[in-house]
């Protein structure tokens, strides 16, 4: 199902097909994905079945939201081929159980991906999207060593208010906020 379209991106749901699993595993196995996703993210798979799994996950995760929040592929659409992953969604807090009521935007890219400005674009409509909403407030968080995240964050005119730890089981990550326009 299509959640978003952009002129050169769709973001939909991540299916079951065959090729969206194995582009998935493809995504995070890489060691370069998964450094940036924390202690436990589970990751990098080491198991295509893991692909299985993470999206599952992902659905049970965000089984009560609708088309709201979620896990999307982001697809080019004149190749069709899905290049990372787009979320939003509410932060989870320390404990990881509890949701907040912070939003969260946020990219994976597979490295084949990277250097186009796919994160961007699908972040942005992303966020755009949940303004609709009357969201007033936007988050991205990031781990303080991945500096092409940063950038991304930066790009999309969110403004860096340091480094916190209310999120993730308490990791210490940099921070992100972008309002809505009035």
């Amino acid at each position: 199902m299509a959640i978003v379209t952009t002129q050169r991106l769709l973001l939909r749901d991540w299916t079951d097909e065959p090729a969206d699993l194995a582009r998935l595993f493809d995504i995070y196995r890489r060691p370069v994905i998964a450094r940036w996703l924390g202690a436990a993210s589970g990751l990098p798979m080491t198991d295509p079945a893991q692909a299985v799994e993470r999206l599952t996950m992902w659905r049970k995760r965000h089984a009560d939201h609708g088309d709201r929040y979620g896990t999307w592929a982001i697809e080019v659409r004149d190749t069709g081929v899905a290049v990372g992953t787009a979320m939003l969604k509410p932060l989870p807090g320390r404990d990881e159980q509890v949701l907040t009521d912070d939003i969260e935007v946020g990219w994976h890219l597979h490295p084949d991906a990277w250097g186009n400005g796919y994160a961007t674009e699908a972040a942005r409509a992303l966020v755009d999207r949940e303004f609709t909403t009357g969201t007033l407030l936007i988050h991205a968080v990031v781990d303080p060593g991945n500096t092409a995240s940063k950038a991304v964050a930066c790009r999309l005119g969110m403004t860096h208010i340091g480094r916190r730890s209310d999120w993730y089981g308490g990791e210490d990550l940099d921070t992100f906020v972008l309002r809505r326009a009035a």
